[in-house]
C-alpha cells in the first residue's frame, strides 16, 4: 500500500488514496499510525472515490491512531486535499477547490501555493458549529502544579465532540493529566485548554485528542476554542489560535473557517 505522509502544525497524519475502504481499515491503522513498530501519526486518512450523488471529489474516512473511527478533521482533511494534488503531480496549486464527503457531510477545501513545494495553504469550510457534550458545570477545578485552579468550561462539535477549558495561564498545566481527566468526565472527548493573548484577538491552546493523545494540534478543536472564547468574550469573529506546533486562522460565522499550512513529509511503501 502506497501512503503519504503530511502533518498540519505537527498534527501528522498518513493518507492512502484508493478506490475503496479495505476491511481491514481499524487494524490497519493501529498498526500503521504505531510510533515505533510502523510509521507513526496520530491517523490514517482514505482517500476514496466521490459519491455522484452530492458531487464529491473524493471521500474522507479517518482513523486515529487507536483504530476508532473519527468524524472529522480540520488538519487532516487539508493534508488530504495535498494528498491528492500530489498524486495527480501538481503538489502546490492555488485557486484549486475540493468537496469531499465525510462523515459529518461534504466540507468544501480550497488551496493557495506556496514558495516551498512541500507546503499548502488551505482554507476549509468546516460548517457550523455543532452543540457538545452535555455537561451541567460552568467551572471545573484543575490541579495545576501544586495549586488548585478554576476554569471555565464549554462544550461544541464539530461533528467530533470537544470539551474546552478556560484558565488565565498554561504554563504549568499537564495536558496529559488534565486531558484525559476531562474526557472521560465528558462521555469521551477531545479536550483543550486555552488561555486569552498574546493579543486581543488571540488564544493559546493545548490539546488531547480522543483515540491519540496529546497533539502539537488539532484542526477542530480550534475551531471549538475560537468558538467558545467568542462566546465568553475573549476575541472577536477572526481568532487567530496558538497551539505548540503553530497557528491557524479561525474565522467564525454561520459556518467556520480554518485556514493554515500543512506540510508533506514522505512517501510509504507498507506491507
Amino acid at each position: 500500500m502506497r501512503l503519504t505522509k503530511h502533518h498540519g502544525l505537527g498534527n501528522d497524519f498518513l493518507v492512502a488514496v484508493q478506490p475503496d475502504l479495505p476491511a481491514n481499515a481499524s487494524a490497519l491503522a493501529q498498526a500503521v499510525c504505531h510510533r515505533t513498530r510502523g510509521v507513526g501519526a496520530d491517523g490514517l486518512i482514505f482517500a476514496l472515490r466521490g459519491d455522484p450523488s452530492c458531487s464529491t471529489d473524493v471521500t474522507m474516512v479517518l482513523f486515529n491512531a487507536d483504530g476508532g473511527r473519527a468524524e472529522m478533521s480540520g488538519n487532516g482533511i487539508r493534508c488530504l486535499v495535498q494528498a491528492i494534488l500530489r498524486q495527480n503531480t501538481v503538489p502546490n496549486v492555488s485557486n484549486a477547490e475540493f468537496r469531499i464527503s465525510t462523515d459529518v457531510g461534504v466540507r468544501v477545501v480550497s488551496t493557495q501555493a506556496c514558495d516551498d513545494p512541500h507546503i499548502l495553504h488551505a482554507r476549509v469550510d468546516m460548517g457550523p458549529i455543532g452543540v457538545g457534550p452535555a455537561i451541567s458545570r460552568q467551572h471545573v477545578q484543575l490541579n495545576v502544579g501544586n495549586q488548585q485552579v478554576e476554569a471555565q468550561v464549554g462544550t461544541a462539535s464539530l461533528g467530533n465532540p470537544h470539551v474546552v477549558l478556560g484558565v488565565s495561564d498554561l504554563e504549568q498545566l499537564d495536558i496529559a493529566v488534565v486531558g484525559p481527566q476531562q474526557s472521560v468526565l465528558a462521555g469521551g472527548s477531545n479536550v483543550e485548554v486555552i488561555a486569552p493573548g498574546p493579543d486581543s484577538q488571540s488564544i493559546t491552546m493545548k490539546v488531547w485528542e480522543r483515540g491519540v493523545g496529546v497533539t502539537e494540534a488539532c484542526g477542530t478543536g480550534a475551531c471549538a476554542a475560537a468558538h467558545i472564547a467568542h462566546g465568553w468574550g475573549w476575541v472577536a469573529d477572526v481568532v487567530l489560535v496558538c497551539m505548540p506546533g503553530g497557528k491557524v486562522v479561525v474565522e467564525l460565522g454561520d459556518t467556520i473557517i480554518l485556514g493554515g499550512s500543512v506540510e508533506y513529509i514522505a512517501s510509504v511503501e507498507y506491507g
